[in-house]
């Protein structure tokens, strides 16, 4: 497979996707998402790769061994990736240690034709010549990357979170630039998200975003510049959002019969026979009509994506173009339909510092080179669609690696 040339700068693909759904039916749901993501990496052909995945090995991760080991191999030995003849891969699988776990993965390949590319090494400070090898386990012992796990105060009723990030740092054609993947905190309950705006969630992955910018910016190591892309389980402004789609609903409260708390609110519009147009329980957001969401990709309702402004100083996104990533019926033949369990919403995302989107080589013809949209829009991909930003880096843009430090050697497996 031909990749772009180098003289249009080198190609790169980032992708993020929560693989959550794909441990609980392999057989189908894995081969369609192998499929397309297999088409995605055949049409922008690019150089270096990067697959951050959240949830891998679904919920109940000792169970799906096998079959994450089944997913990891077809990845690294598919015919559609034979000319990625290096990759590094870093697993979160030790499921016994909640302090630690987070249920990351994170991918990069290599393509043969790319040289002079450098992973950074964060004990010794130093980058090194890149091979082929494969983290699992206990991470927190290799050199080549961060991780955390979120404090368990940060999210304090979820009893067991996965919730963290893994940071990478590489160096391509001269350029350093730092790589995150990051799994943030969902909304755990419909009725305690529309109560408040912003939600109470919204401040607690306020927070945890905070959190992870301050360990990419700290004195620790050299600034460069970052993408950080995964799953932020960002959501619309839930009160604002059903307040604009029941505009003219009046609405009902349904109490638990012993503890009085509120259990589900109905709304119903005001005339046509008092039609009911949205049900809300703590995991149920069913509205009658889902075209909405659909409708030039439901970006109506971006007005309501309104979590990420609060970093607009520190965190860069290009326009979404896309529907809501987010929650997809884990049906096969239901590629477009939304689950009625949350209300639909970005949450997979890729975001950049302002010094990142200067790296990003833009086209000086009408060839559309920078391109951010999701992947499988016909087709079952889980709950979640993963999303992707397709981009050249121009030769020397950005922050030069420093030269004055020497570059480890190690033997390419």
């Amino acid at each position: 497979m031909a990749v772009k040339g180098a003289a249009a700068g080198t190609g790169m693909l980032l992708v993020t996707a929560n693989v959550g759904s794909l441990f609980d039916d392999p057989e189908n749901l894995q081969k369609n998402w192998l499929r397309e993501f297999y088409q995605i990496v055949h049409t922008h052909k690019p150089h270096f790769m990067a697959l951050h995945c959240q949830e891998f090995g679904g919920k109940n991760y000792e169970a799906s061994m096998s079959h994450v080991d089944k997913f990891v191999k077809e990845l690294l030995s598919s015919d559609a990736m034979k000319d990625y003849n290096r990759a590094r891969v870093y697993l979160d699988e030790n499921y016994k240690s909640q302090e630690h776990f987070t249920a990351l993965g994170s991918f990069y390949f290599l393509h043969e034709s790319l040289k002079n590319i450098y992973q950074f090494d964060f004990k010794a400070k130093k980058y090194k010549v890149t091979g082929k090898e494969i983290y699992s386990d206990t991470l927190e012992s290799t050199p080549m990357l961060e991780k955390e796990k979120f404090p368990q105060d940060y999210f304090p009723e979820c009893k067991w979170s996965r919730k963290g990030f893994i940071r990478t740092r590489w160096c391509i054609t001269d350029c350093a630039f730092d790589l995150v993947n990051i799994h943030l905190f969902h909304d755990a309950s419909n009725l305690i998200a529309w109560e408040t705006s912003p939600s109470v969630y919204s401040g607690i992955r306020h927070k945890a975003l905070g959190y992870v910018l301050d360990r990419i910016r700290d004195q620790r190591f050299e600034k460069v510049s970052y993408f950080v892309f995964g799953d932020f389980n960002f959501r619309l402004d839930s009160k604002s959002v059903v307040e604009t789609l029941c505009t003219k609903a009046t609405m009902q409260t349904v109490r638990a019969a012993d503890t009085n708390e509120v259990v589900k609110l109905i709304f119903r519009e005001s005339d046509n026979d008092r039609k009911v147009m949205l049900q809300l329980e703590k995991k149920l957001f069913d509205y009658f009509n889902q075209d909405v969401f659909r409708d030039n990709n439901g970006t109506a309702l971006l007005e309501f994506d309104k979590e990420l402004c609060v970093f607009k100083d520190k965190l860069y996104e290009l326009d979404i173009s896309f529907p809501p990533s987010y929650p997809y019926s884990e049906d096969c033949s239901q590629g477009k339909q939304y689950m009625n369990t949350r209300c639909p919403a970005w949450c997979d995302r890729i975001l950049m510092s302002h010094s990142a989107k200067e790296l990003i080589l833009k086209s000086e013809n009408d060839e559309k080179i920078v391109i951010y949209d999701h992947i499988g829009p016909n087709v079952c991909m889980g709950d979640h669609k993963p999303v992707f930003l397709s981009f050249r880096i121009a030769a020397g843009a950005g922050k030069r690696c420093p030269r004055n430090e020497k570059i480890f050697r190690e033997t390419t497996l």
